[in-house]
């Protein structure tokens, strides 16, 4: 657990670094030609840089042991900072939206320059090395927070080659390209944002684990000749992985001692599942 949080808050330090280095020379140059595509991309950079910050913040309450006031700790702190990064994110593609139309309706134009070309292809190295090191992290310890960071660095590459393109066209006065861009830009930005609100929202609405979990625990159940059936599957998010409440029948002429070692092992058993962080098995003799 400890390296878990440990290499979390690693890459969420490097994406600080990496972003703010990024929203400078951005900021820099979007000013100094007036590229709309590259204005819009350097506030992607300054959201990646809140981002950045919030899985760092984020990461430190998530990794607080549990305690009197919070029994099963303190992960959903995860999925509260993903929210909000998530509510800023479509706050600035909004921001985004409404500048590249304005862009596009009043036919702005902006100077040519090789350094936007050269803070492209900074920009896709830079963020194209973030997206496989916090990717091959989030995957490892299965993250949101991460999950959130990864796939925003890999929307960065893709979001900065759009404004590499749009650059490119000034060399053949294509200036209205520009303004496209920036709107696929916010766009992107926009879809991200949402799905990033949708996921973490469900689990802070206590979403329950999905049939094929069900299922699994199900399974787990039948490899107990003791266990008679199952009366009832409950669960609830806590952090990255669940907790689930299990009712079980069992043969009504046990004792107390024997019905309540067959929880106790059942338990045992559900809490090796990769979903699973806590299991209360309840019995009903039949």
């Amino acid at each position: 657990m400890e390296e878990r949080f440990e290499s979390t808050k690693r890459a969420g330090l490097f994406g600080i670094i990496g972003n703010i280095f990024l929203l400078i020379i951005k900021a820099f140059i979007g000013l100094i030609t007036g590229s709309q595509a590259m204005i819009a991309d350097s506030i992607n950079s300054a959201s990646d840089i809140f981002a950045s910050l919030m899985t760092f913040i984020g990461n430190k309450i998530a990794s607080e042991p549990r305690d009197e006031t919070h029994n099963f700790g303190h992960g959903k702190a995860e999925y509260i900072f993903s929210l909000l990064i998530s509510l800023v994110m479509i706050l600035l593609s909004v921001k985004l939206l409404i500048d590249s139309t304005s862009s596009l309706v009043h036919s702005n134009y902006f100077s040519f320059s090789w350094g936007l070309i050269i803070v492209c292809i900074i920009t896709i190295c830079t963020k194209l090395g973030l997206y496989i090191y916090t990717r091959a992290i989030a995957r490892k310890y299965n993250n949101i927070l991460l999950e959130a960071n990864y796939k925003d660095h890999r929307n960065d590459c893709l979001i900065t080659t759009g404004t590499l393109i749009a650059c490119l066209g000034a060399i053949f006065n294509i200036y209205w390209l520009d303004g496209v861009i920036g709107l696929l830009i916010a766009i992107w930005i926009l879809y991200t944002g949402i799905k990033i609100f949708i996921e973490s929202y469900n689990v802070l609405m206590d979403i329950s684990l999905d049939a094929a979990n069900n299922d699994m625990i199900i399974e787990l159940a039948k490899t107990y000749d003791s266990i008679k059936g199952i009366d009832s599957i409950y669960s609830t998010p806590s952090g990255y992985k669940y907790i689930v409440f299990v009712t079980i029948q069992v043969d009504g002429n046990l004792t107390t001692f024997e019905s309540h070692q067959i929880a106790d092992n059942l338990e045992e058993d559900l809490k090796k599942l990769d979903k699973i962080s806590h299991a209360i098995v309840h019995v009903n003799p039949v």
